[in-house]
């Protein structure tokens, strides 16, 4: 399978916040069918797999039509594990079976503003590029942000920039949460999809949402409800 694509969908099933946060229903549908959905309509993949140390996750993705072709690691499964290494763990898996990946697109299970769209456009991306992230600009300048003191007070992180006007002062954006697209080879030597050559996909506020509490859970099925209301009804 020399020159083909992988897309990596990490769901293990421990979470602390949010408990089994990545099978939770999200819009009437398990939130992982979403991410399963997505690459798959992508046409951008050769394999769409799931990493689980979970055999109830496993089960409902392989329902959704990704594959499981075995459970991650125990060490790979606790709340200290890295994204990078997980993925490097199923891409010496896969070559344990003389399975190659030019390309692969580490995808999270919590994302449900993810589209085949624009997973295809991010691994077209990879033409020209070694890695791809996307982004999206902060809504408002993390250089006019404030910190609580010891004394309770607030202060400025950065008082140089205290009177600059907010359009005068350069965009920053920050990591969407939902995939990570790489060259396998580039990765592999650096060890992670930070690599030296990545370049940006950018998203608007409306395809992003952080999912990480109950409060994040309810506001992103508003907002999905909003978005894709023809599909929900």
């Amino acid at each position: 399978m020399q020159g083909k694509s992988l897309a990596i969908i990490t769901a293990r099933g421990g979470s602390k916040r949010i408990p089994r946060k990545n099978i939770k229903e999200f819009c009437g549908r398990p939130i992982l069918c979403y991410s399963i959905e997505a690459a798959l309509s992508s046409e951008a993949f050769d394999e769409v797999m799931v990493s689980t140390d979970d055999p109830e996750i496993a089960g409902i993705a392989m329902k959704a039509g990704a594959s499981v072709p075995f459970f991650r690691s125990a060490e790979m499964s606790g709340d200290y594990a890295s994204t990078d290494e997980v993925i490097m763990e199923v891409l010496k898996e896969y070559e344990k079976n003389g399975l190659f990946f030019d390309r692969f697109c580490c995808i999270y299970p919590t994302a449900p503003f993810l589209t085949g769209r624009r997973l295809k456009s991010a691994m077209d991306l990879l033409s020209e590029a070694d890695s791809c992230m996307p982004v999206v600009p902060f809504s408002y300048p993390p250089q006019r942000g404030l910190l609580i003191a010891e004394n309770g007070c607030l202060v400025r992180q950065f008082p140089e920039y205290a009177t600059a006007r907010s359009q005068d002062l350069p965009k920053v954006y920050h990591d969407c949460g939902q995939f990570y697209a790489c060259r396998t080879k580039p990765f592999m030597e650096a060890g992670t999809t930070d690599v030296e050559n990545l370049i940006p996909l950018i998203l608007s506020e409306m395809e992003v949402q952080d999912i990480d509490t109950p409060e994040d859970w309810e506001i992103a099925e508003i907002k999905y409800r909003r978005l894709f209301s023809n599909d929900t009804d």
